[in-house]
Protein backbone atom coordinates (compact mmCIF):
# COMPACT_ATOMS: atom_id res chain seq x y z
CA UNK A 1 0.00 0.00 0.00
CA UNK A 2 1.29 3.43 -0.86
CA UNK A 3 0.86 6.44 1.39
CA UNK A 4 -0.45 9.73 0.07
CA UNK A 5 1.20 13.05 0.85
CA UNK A 6 -0.94 16.10 0.24
CA UNK A 7 0.52 18.98 -1.74
CA UNK A 8 1.68 22.40 -0.60
CA UNK A 9 -0.88 24.54 1.08
CA UNK A 10 -2.86 21.48 2.07
CA UNK A 11 -1.13 20.68 5.34
CA UNK A 12 1.29 18.06 3.99
CA UNK A 13 -0.67 15.29 5.71
CA UNK A 14 -0.21 11.61 4.96
CA UNK A 15 -3.10 9.34 3.95
CA UNK A 16 -3.18 6.07 5.85
CA UNK A 17 -3.39 2.61 4.32
CA UNK A 18 -6.79 1.55 3.04
CA UNK A 19 -8.98 -0.61 5.28
CA UNK A 20 -11.57 -3.05 3.95
CA UNK A 21 -14.96 -2.68 5.63
CA UNK A 22 -16.19 -6.28 6.11
CA UNK A 23 -19.80 -5.07 6.28
CA UNK A 24 -19.69 -4.01 2.61
CA UNK A 25 -17.75 -6.66 0.74
CA UNK A 26 -15.26 -9.47 0.94
CA UNK A 27 -13.46 -9.13 4.29
CA UNK A 28 -10.54 -11.26 3.00
CA UNK A 29 -9.90 -9.13 -0.09
CA UNK A 30 -6.85 -6.87 -0.32
CA UNK A 31 -7.41 -3.11 -0.34
CA UNK A 32 -6.53 -1.47 -3.65
CA UNK A 33 -3.10 0.08 -3.77
CA UNK A 34 -3.18 3.84 -3.18
CA UNK A 35 -1.09 4.40 -6.32
CA UNK A 36 -3.91 2.90 -8.40
CA UNK A 37 -6.47 5.14 -6.69
CA UNK A 38 -4.30 8.19 -7.48
CA UNK A 39 -3.90 7.03 -11.10
CA UNK A 40 -7.67 6.76 -11.48
CA UNK A 41 -8.24 10.17 -9.89
CA UNK A 42 -5.58 11.68 -12.15
CA UNK A 43 -6.82 10.18 -15.43
CA UNK A 44 -10.58 10.59 -14.90
CA UNK A 45 -12.00 12.90 -17.56
CA UNK A 46 -15.19 13.74 -15.66
CA UNK A 47 -15.99 14.02 -11.96
CA UNK A 48 -19.14 14.63 -9.95
CA UNK A 49 -19.05 17.37 -7.32
CA UNK A 50 -21.60 17.19 -4.52
CA UNK A 51 -22.20 20.36 -2.50
CA UNK A 52 -24.94 21.28 -0.03
CA UNK A 53 -27.51 24.00 -0.67
CA UNK A 54 -28.30 26.48 2.09
CA UNK A 55 -31.57 24.63 2.80
CA UNK A 56 -29.64 21.34 3.28
CA UNK A 57 -30.54 19.71 -0.04
CA UNK A 58 -27.65 18.11 -1.96
CA UNK A 59 -26.52 19.52 -5.29
CA UNK A 60 -24.58 17.24 -7.67
CA UNK A 61 -22.98 18.38 -10.93
CA UNK A 62 -20.57 16.81 -13.40
CA UNK A 63 -17.44 18.83 -14.04
CA UNK A 64 -13.89 18.73 -15.30
CA UNK A 65 -10.99 19.01 -12.90
CA UNK A 66 -7.49 17.83 -12.11
CA UNK A 67 -5.90 15.75 -9.38
CA UNK A 68 -2.74 17.77 -8.70
CA UNK A 69 -0.24 17.61 -5.82
CA UNK A 70 -2.46 15.25 -3.84
CA UNK A 71 -5.64 17.33 -4.03
CA UNK A 72 -8.58 17.71 -6.41
CA UNK A 73 -8.90 21.09 -8.15
CA UNK A 74 -11.97 22.44 -9.94
CA UNK A 75 -13.40 25.80 -10.93
CA UNK A 76 -16.79 27.47 -10.97
CA UNK A 77 -18.33 30.74 -12.06
CA UNK A 78 -19.21 33.27 -9.37
CA UNK A 79 -22.93 33.07 -10.19
CA UNK A 80 -23.25 29.27 -10.33
CA UNK A 81 -25.25 27.25 -7.80
CA UNK A 82 -22.16 25.38 -6.60
CA UNK A 83 -20.44 28.69 -5.82
CA UNK A 84 -23.40 29.83 -3.71
CA UNK A 85 -23.34 26.46 -1.96
CA UNK A 86 -19.58 26.67 -1.29
CA UNK A 87 -19.97 30.17 0.15
CA UNK A 88 -22.36 28.73 2.76
CA UNK A 89 -20.75 25.31 3.33
CA UNK A 90 -17.38 24.28 1.87
CA UNK A 91 -17.77 20.54 2.66
CA UNK A 92 -17.93 18.51 -0.55
CA UNK A 93 -17.71 15.05 -2.06
CA UNK A 94 -15.92 14.53 -5.36
CA UNK A 95 -16.74 11.28 -7.17
CA UNK A 96 -14.88 9.64 -10.05
CA UNK A 97 -15.19 6.35 -11.87
CA UNK A 98 -17.97 4.65 -13.74
CA UNK A 99 -20.31 5.14 -10.77
CA UNK A 100 -21.68 1.63 -11.13
CA UNK A 101 -22.30 1.84 -14.89
CA UNK A 102 -19.95 -1.10 -15.50
CA UNK A 103 -21.67 -3.27 -12.89
CA UNK A 104 -20.85 -4.34 -9.37
CA UNK A 105 -17.69 -6.32 -10.06
CA UNK A 106 -16.00 -4.14 -12.69
CA UNK A 107 -13.94 -1.00 -12.21
CA UNK A 108 -13.59 1.25 -9.20
CA UNK A 109 -15.72 4.14 -8.04
CA UNK A 110 -14.01 6.70 -5.84
CA UNK A 111 -15.50 9.28 -3.47
CA UNK A 112 -13.23 11.96 -2.00
CA UNK A 113 -14.60 13.83 1.03
CA UNK A 114 -13.04 17.14 2.00
CA UNK A 115 -13.35 20.89 2.42
CA UNK A 116 -13.05 23.08 -0.69
CA UNK A 117 -10.78 26.10 -0.29
CA UNK A 118 -10.33 28.85 -2.84
CA UNK A 119 -6.97 29.24 -4.60
CA UNK A 120 -5.95 32.77 -5.58
CA UNK A 121 -2.14 32.58 -5.60
CA UNK A 122 -0.96 33.24 -9.18
CA UNK A 123 1.88 30.69 -9.25
CA UNK A 124 -0.38 27.90 -8.07
CA UNK A 125 -3.13 28.93 -10.48
CA UNK A 126 -0.64 28.88 -13.38
CA UNK A 127 0.47 25.36 -12.40
CA UNK A 128 -3.18 24.26 -12.33
CA UNK A 129 -3.94 25.93 -15.68
CA UNK A 130 -0.99 24.02 -17.15
CA UNK A 131 -2.28 20.77 -15.59
CA UNK A 132 -5.72 21.40 -17.17
CA UNK A 133 -4.02 22.00 -20.53
CA UNK A 134 -1.94 18.84 -20.23
CA UNK A 135 -5.00 16.79 -19.41
CA UNK A 136 -7.70 18.27 -21.63
CA UNK A 137 -5.69 19.87 -24.46
CA UNK A 138 -7.54 22.56 -26.37
CA UNK A 139 -10.89 21.62 -24.80
CA UNK A 140 -10.09 23.50 -21.56
CA UNK A 141 -7.43 26.18 -21.68
CA UNK A 142 -7.16 28.90 -19.07
CA UNK A 143 -5.48 32.25 -18.68
CA UNK A 144 -4.67 33.29 -15.11
CA UNK A 145 -5.31 36.83 -13.95
CA UNK A 146 -6.82 38.59 -10.96
CA UNK A 147 -6.65 35.41 -8.88
CA UNK A 148 -8.89 33.34 -11.14
CA UNK A 149 -9.16 31.46 -14.44
CA UNK A 150 -10.38 33.03 -17.68
CA UNK A 151 -11.29 30.63 -20.47
CA UNK A 152 -9.35 30.69 -23.73
CA UNK A 153 -11.10 27.65 -25.23
CA UNK A 154 -14.69 27.38 -26.40
CA UNK A 155 -15.82 24.56 -24.07
CA UNK A 156 -17.66 26.73 -21.54
CA UNK A 157 -19.48 30.04 -21.46
CA UNK A 158 -16.22 31.98 -21.76
CA UNK A 159 -17.55 35.06 -19.97
CA UNK A 160 -16.21 36.30 -16.66
CA UNK A 161 -13.69 34.54 -14.50
CA UNK A 162 -13.84 31.22 -12.74
CA UNK A 163 -13.03 30.79 -9.07
CA UNK A 164 -10.61 27.88 -8.53
CA UNK A 165 -10.85 25.53 -5.54
CA UNK A 166 -8.83 22.67 -4.11
CA UNK A 167 -10.22 19.75 -2.10
CA UNK A 168 -7.61 18.04 0.09
CA UNK A 169 -9.02 14.61 0.93
CA UNK A 170 -10.02 13.98 4.54
CA UNK A 171 -11.51 10.58 3.68
CA UNK A 172 -11.48 8.55 0.46
CA UNK A 173 -13.86 5.66 -0.23
CA UNK A 174 -13.16 3.20 -3.02
CA UNK A 175 -15.85 0.78 -4.21
CA UNK A 176 -15.78 -2.03 -6.74
CA UNK A 177 -14.06 -5.17 -7.94
CA UNK A 178 -14.05 -7.91 -5.33
CA UNK A 179 -13.06 -5.75 -2.40
CA UNK A 180 -16.34 -3.96 -1.79
CA UNK A 181 -15.61 -0.80 0.18
CA UNK A 182 -12.16 0.44 1.21
CA UNK A 183 -11.65 3.54 3.35
CA UNK A 184 -8.52 5.70 3.42
CA UNK A 185 -8.30 8.35 6.18
CA UNK A 186 -5.83 10.96 7.27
Amino acid sequence: MGAMTLGRGAGRSVMTTGVIDPRYGNATAAAPDWDEVVRRLTTAQLYWLVTVRTDGRPHAVPLCGVWHDGTFAFCTGAEEQKMRNLDANPHVVVAAGTLGADGWSQGKDIAVEGVATRITEETELRALAAAWGDKYGDDWRWEVRDGQFFELSSSGAGEGGAQVFRVPPAKVLVFGDEHGQTTYRL
